[in-house]
């Protein structure tokens, strides 16, 4: 038996597709189940939300490879990598503003990546909608394409 060391090429491809896996968000942990300060709603939740709260700002913190494949009507495209406190007070004018941040769904964790920094600015009154584009489209509710 021999003990021969694999060529470059196989390591090479193992190390690109760990990477590709890791960044691609595959092995990324999953959104927490709730968010101190904040209010978890669910879809039905969310839309009596926007009934009831006129000045809602609804945020997207999705990137926009995944926005492209729709989004909530009246929602502000803010990814999480992107949210700062100057970017969130372009949008958000008032901290105690009523504001809603999505993304993906349950496994995606840019929401509670964006809520946290907007907590950590001073912003209040943060809802989460933890299930995400995915439940909105699970539940049949209407979504925009670009």
């Amino acid at each position: 038996m021999s003990c021969v060391p694999p060529p470059k090429t196989v390591i090479s491809l193992c190390v690109f597709l760990t990477g590709s896996i890791l960044f691609s968000g595959v092995w990324a942990a999953a959104a927490p189940e709730s968010i101190d300060a904040t209010i978890n709603v669910n879809a039905e939740e969310f839309i009596e939300l926007v009934g009831n709260i006129p000045e809602l700002v609804i945020i997207d913190s999705r990137i926009r490879g995944d926005r492209i494949q729709g989004f909530i009507e009246g929602a502000l495209s803010l990814p999480d990598t992107d949210t700062t406190c100057d970017s969130l007070s372009k949008i958000i004018r008032k901290k105690e503003t009523a504001s809603l941040f999505y993304c993906n769904g349950v496994k995606c964790a840019r929401s509670s990546k964006a809520i946290k920094i907007a907590l950590n600015c001073g912003y209040s009154n943060i809802y989460w909608f933890r299930g995400g584009f995915r439940e909105w489209q699970e539940k049949g509710y209407p979504y925009l394409q670009e």
